[in-house]
């Protein structure tokens, strides 16, 4: 409650929706905080301001004071989200940027009264935990909306605007959507955004995919929305923020020749939204897939959809004891009537798939955040923050 903050929930996005977020607000000379998770490589990535992760100096005094106070258990993400707050507040930050962990409703994020509370998406992940239909997932995310509050979201199925429409309605909110109150018309590679009450032309954004076009309204109608809580944004800011959004691991390429590509989908419709990308925005010969993932989410749809589209599939254990047996994803695979590679670890992955491809070939590295993590390390000179 010492600074101002913008939340946000959903399946898939969340990350990039608050990348650019944080970007446009920074680049509009505010002190911009931004808590994100998982990390990739170092736990540091998660708290982040202006761009520049905590010190560790930074992370190892608060993680102590932190230490010190704790009464009950409590879990690792709720620690983080204790450490990132006090950081934040030390700092004297203008507006935290949070990325809800799981959920909304009970995630340790949701203790904030955000200026805006976004919603990217709503589908299927985490449904042990969310519930395993629609309603029940749209239900847990809305738990961010507060009341006399805002909300936008990307979100466009009947049965999720109408779990989003009632508990706004309930909560004296005002809801905002995407297709509906703000639109983007795209020309070639660039695109305008119709916003609530703003026309931006020719604007392009860094990250890959046609999924970051949506992503990017609601980066936009955030902004806009910010205004009328008294957070000036002008147009130069909002270009600006754009063009030097970095997020990793989201279609981000590893190398050209041959294209290795990394993309931290982690359920099923982010993999969609992977296929669509890499058929849309990519051009290669054969299509080499390395996966690996935990064990939480639903791996056989996700193979289902991606294993079509690929000539060779490398499948590898990840480094944490939440990941699906090598096995486990070979039997899926074989019963889907393909037939995979497996291999020891995550370096026998990568350089299996660097001996079968051709120079017109495409590696993509997908199916969990761990698994990009691991294969970053590999590649030390493509670690950016």
């Amino acid at each position: 409650k010492s600074y101002k903050t913008i939340i946000i929930a959903g399946t898939n996005g969340k990350g990039s929706t608050a990348a650019m977020t944080a970007s446009i607000l920074q680049s509009a000379g505010y002190r911009i905080g931004l808590y994100t998770s998982p990390h990739l490589v170092d736990v540091r990535e998660r708290i982040v301001i202006n761009g520049k992760k905590i010190s560790l100096k930074e992370f190892n005094r608060i993680i102590e004071h932190v230490r010190k106070h704790i009464v009950q258990p409590v879990t690792y993400f709720e620690f983080l989200t204790t450490v990132a707050f006090l950081y934040f507040q030390n700092q004297k930050i203008d507006i935290a940027v949070l990325e809800v962990g799981l959920g909304g409703r009970l995630d340790a994020t949701n203790v904030c009264k955000p200026l805006v509370s976004v919603i990217t998406n709503i589908d299927y992940d985490h449904t042990a935990y969310l519930g395993n239909t629609l309603e029940s997932i749209a239900r847990e995310k809305a738990g961010i909306i507060k009341r006399n509050g805002i909300c936008i979201t990307a979100a466009n199925q009947k049965k999720v605007l109408k779990v989003l429409d009632n508990i706004c309605l309930q909560r004296n909110a005002k809801l905002y959507c995407f297709r509906r109150d703000m639109k983007i018309k795209k020309q070639n590679n660039e695109f305008t955004y119709q916003g609530i009450n703003h026309t931006l032309k020719n604007l392009t954004i860094p990250l890959r995919g046609e999924h970051q076009i949506s992503n990017c309204a609601l980066a936009l109608a955030t902004t806009e929305l910010c205004e009328r809580k008294g957070i000036h944004v002008d147009d130069k800011a909002i270009y600006q923020g754009l063009a030097n959004t970095r997020w990793e691991a989201r279609l981000e390429v590893l190398q050209e020749t041959p294209l290795f590509i990394l993309d931290g989908a982690h359920n099923p419709a982010g993999i969609d939204a992977l296929c669509r990308s890499l058929k849309r925005d990519f051009s290669f010969s054969r299509l080499i897939l390395l996966f690996g993932v935990l064990a939480d989410k639903d791996y056989r749809r996700m193979l289902a959809r991606i294993a079509p589209h690929c000539s060779k599939i490398i499948l590898t254990p990840i480094n944490t004891k939440r990941a699906v047996p090598v096995s486990d994803l070979r039997d899926s695979v074989n019963q889907m009537g393909y037939v995979a590679v497996t291999t020891g670890n995550v370096r026998q992955a990568v350089e299996s798939a660097l001996a079968m491809a051709g120079k017109q070939d495409l590696i993509c590295a997908t199916g969990s955040f761990y698994l990009v993590g691991e294969i970053k390390q590999l590649f030390p000179k493509n670690y950016l923050i």
